[in-house]
């Protein structure tokens, strides 16, 4: 399995995306989630290096920093004198002071149409669902339906279902409506949570995207110091393996952050990888560690080193 910075399907959507996929979060400043201020000249341009670069495809969501994160992505955009042929831009729904009605899922799509200055949005996720009751969400009118009627309506070409716990996410799968599967950080090099919703899809010929592969950070971390994955307190197993794993790409002369993505990058399931980038730098780097050349004694060592599933997000 190889990666590359060619295009490639995503699902049956008729879309098309790159292997690594830039993640819009940290354009919009989220200083609190990683840890620094990005201003807004050099956010747009990063971007516009992006569009310069191998990254085909860029993902980001009307709630990212209240709409920042769109606002300087449609910057750039129109600064760079539109969109290449060949790039996507994904963005997700999102709810407002706790509605998330369907009303909220018109509003929200109208917003990110805005900003972006994109229209049709060509893809656009249900965004963080599992934190809603499943009933109203799924109701006559709710907001699964508000994104259905904004496909059918093409306002949206097509529609995808981005969260966390895997549990929640299969019974919205399991709806028949989503073209596109967003998972983040429940299928790493520590965490298989998302084992069998990838099945799941796969069996429905839906297209896959994996998110947050570094947990959040920690599996960039060099350091050690840090000591939450996926947003909580990892388990005393899971930090213990993050280290023992350090050391296994120190010896093979790579980090811990390059395997991380390259394990994503690798796996055939995964049309693109999401990855945020908010220094140019970064971007040649990222482009390298998604295509990294070990051999497979190097990934059966990792293997090894899995915590076991008690120690995973959604552990049963």
């Amino acid at each position: 399995m190889t990666a590359s910075t060619s295009l490639r399907p995503l699902g049956a959507t008729g879309l098309s995306v790159s292997a690594v996929t830039l993640g819009g979060a940290p354009l919009g400043s989220m200083p609190e989630n990683f840890g620094h201020e990005v201003a807004e000249a050099d956010a747009v341009a990063l971007v516009q290096d992006v569009l310069r670069s191998g990254i085909r495809t860029i993902d980001t969501s009307n709630g990212y920093s209240d709409g920042r994160s769109e606002d300087r992505i449609g910057r750039a955009i129109a600064e760079f004198g539109g969109l290449p042929d060949d790039v996507l831009v994904i963005t997700k729904t999102d709810q407002r002071d706790g509605d998330y009605s369907g009303e909220r899922v018109r509003r929200s799509i109208a917003e990110s149409t805005g900003r972006l200055g994109i229209r049709p949005l060509p893809l656009v996720h249900l965004h963080d669902p599992e934190f809603h009751d499943f009933d109203a969400m799924t109701a006559p009118g709710g907001a699964v339906d508000a994104l259905v009627e904004a496909k059918e309506r093409g306002d949206v070409g097509h529609i995808g279902l981005a969260g966390g716990d895997v549990r929640v996410m299969r019974r919205y799968l399991d709806l028949g409506v989503f073209e596109v599967l967003l998972v983040h950080n429940r299928w790493t090099l520590v965490d298989r949570s998302a084992g069998p919703l990838l099945d799941r899809a796969v069996d429905l010929g839906v297209g896959i995207v994996n998110a947050a592969v570094l947990g959040g950070g920690i599996l960039a971390d060099e350091t050690g110091r840090k000591t939450d994955y996926g947003y909580r307190a990892a388990s005393a197993e899971t930090l213990d393996a993050i280290a023992r794993m350090r050391e296994v790409c120190r010896r093979w002369e790579t980090t811990l952050a390059a395997a991380a993505l390259r394990f994503s990058t690798r796996d055939d399931r995964f049309a693109s990888t999401i990855v945020g980038i908010s220094r140019p730098e970064r971007i040649q780097q990222t482009l390298d560690a998604a295509a990294l050349d070990r051999p497979q004694e190097f990934w059966d060592e990792l293997e090894s080193l899995l915590p076991s599933p008690a120690n995973w997000l959604d552990a049963d």
